[in-house]
């Protein structure tokens, strides 16, 4: 490995921490990342002549709080700054790294601050892979099909919008707490949903992006080990993830869950489900709606063939997310389990009823599952208008391919 290969590994893996460090010192994520680029940038001249450090995270974390240092100092006075943070700077030892904790507490007020509700659901997606997936604007461009200038100006006008709305560099507490919480694991959510099932294009997986949630969840979850449902999100994710050699052929193709070879299903992944589920429990009180689709995740995973599944707990799970997160799409897996544990008749009821929900109107999802009851009740020409309308609704390829097969099959 060369020493520039090196230098963009270690960047890569510690930027997070980095940008977190040095947000404690100047209060702005913006201006926080730029010293960290700093850093890298003096890390690439130096490095090739004085070799690779000891200590490679610790010298450019030392690097760029230095810097930081150096413009507080430039910008105000030293004794207004003082008072301002709150500590003194002097005394930060440039050789090491900071505690541990000072690092975990830096890491879960930047997971916190880049997933601020006062920016919109698309800007804490970018800059939350931005800051703390250490992806770059072309990446995260790539992974949502969005041009690279889009994802550029949305992650500058995040940084704008909470430098703007003086968001604090910290962890919220009280009432204000579970709602902030909620944001953070949404984003989370949200970016594995697009890896698992991509909404748009060519592909029906895009696993980098799950891999990302995944890490970013298991790093929530460690920060904040007292929250059942940090931990039931890694739960739902470690066990989706587990499934994912399977979810498509060797030809990319997607393969529906019924069809799945789960001799492929990563036991590895299942097993850290199942623990986190268990950590998420032993924290009592009444299940979130991660923990119960963790509990779903986890019923699937017990079955060893499709017909074992328990469609009974699993319809009942779903009762209760219901009534934790009111959702016509969570009231349409419902009926799917319905349909599974009662019959397609009994099922097909259900999703008819949603058939006027706004929400649902351009949801390719639901003539998806609605021509799939039909097909299992043997109303043959139905189920092929379902589908064929369900394939008109999505965006991604695949998935279109998918149901344009279905249609014609009968």
């Amino acid at each position: 490995m060369t020493t520039a290969s090196a230098v963009e590994t270690v960047f890569r893996i510690e930027s997070a921490r980095i940008i977190a460090g040095v947000t404690r010192i100047v209060r702005d994520v913006g201006i926080a990342e730029e010293i960290a680029q700093d850093a890298l940038v003096a890390a690439l001249e130096q490095w090739p002549e004085s070799g690779v450090p000891e200590k490679p995270a610790a010298w450019l974390m030392a690097t760029a709080k230095h810097r930081a240092i150096d413009l507080v100092r430039r910008k105000e006075t030293y004794a207004r700054k003082l008072a301002e943070v709150g500590r003194s700077l002097e005394d930060i030892p440039p050789p090491e790294p900071p505690g541990v904790d000072d690092i975990d507490d830096d890491m879960l007020r930047l997971i916190f601050t880049a997933c601020h509700p006062v920016l919109s659901t698309d800007a804490r997606i970018a800059l939350t892979l931005r800051l703390l997936g250490g992806l770059t604007t072309e990446e995260i461009a790539r992974a949502f099909l969005a041009a690279e200038p889009t994802i550029a100006q949305r992650v500058v006008r995040a940084k704008r919008s909470l430098a703007r709305a003086g968001v604090p560099f910290e962890v919220p507490y009280g009432p204000d707490r579970a709602a902030r919480l909620d944001s953070v694991l949404e984003v989370i959510y949200l970016v594995f949903n697009e890896g698992y099932s991509a909404t748009a294009g060519d592909d029906w997986l895009r696993p980098a992006l799950c891999e990302d949630a995944l890490r970013l969840g298991r790093v929530l979850a460690a920060l904040m080990p007292g929250e059942p449902e940090a931990h039931g999100l890694v739960a739902l994710l470690e066990l989706q993830t587990s499934r994912i050699p399977a979810r498509t052929g060797p030809d990319g193709r997607p393969v529906l869950l019924a069809d799945q070879n789960r001799t492929r299903w990563n036991q590895l992944f299942v097993r850290r489900g199942f623990a986190a589920l268990g950590r998420a429990t032993e924290r009592g009180g009444t299940p979130g709606p991660y923990v119960l689709q963790a509990a779903i995740a986890a019923c699937h995973a017990r079955a060893i063939r499709y017909e074992d599944t328990d469609w009974a707990t699993i319809a009942a799970l779903y009762g209760q997310l219901v009534a934790a997160v009111p959702s016509p799409v969570v009231e349409l897996n419902r009926a799917v389990a319905i349909s599974m544990a009662e019959g397609p008749g009994a099922g097909l009821e259900l999703v008819d009823a949603l058939a006027a929900e706004p929400a649902l109107k351009d949801y390719h999802l639901l003539p998806s599952v609605r021509g799939d009851l039909l097909a299992r009740l043997g109303r043959t020409a139905e189920a092929r208008e379902e589908f064929r309308r369900a394939a008109g609704l999505t965006r991604n390829e695949r998935e279109r391919e998918l149901l344009l097969e279905r249609a014609e099959e009968g």
